[in-house]
């Protein structure tokens, strides 16, 4: 599964860990990402979304029809 965020376009930072003596070393700062499927009303069928947290909460917001129609404006397929 790919580490991006269909709606809100999260992916992975990479920065640094620094340890007790300062030593530095690469890391990858991975959102939460969450696979979760959703009933499309006007279509009659579902769809599976890649989310992040803050996806699944926009979501709850905004509603699922909302939601697909702006993963379809950023050019997503779903």
């Amino acid at each position: 599964m790919s580490a991006h965020c269909m709606l809100t376009g999260r992916e992975p930072k990479f920065g640094k860990t620094i340890s007790h003596s300062h030593r530095r070393s690469s890391r990858r700062f991975d959102p939460n990402i969450q696979r979760k499927r959703y009933w499309l009303e006007s279509e009659g069928r579902h769809v599976r979304l890649t989310l992040s947290a803050k996806g699944i909460k926009t979501v709850d917001t905004i509603g699922i029809e909302a939601a697909v129609a702006r993963i379809r404006a950023r050019g997503v397929k779903v």
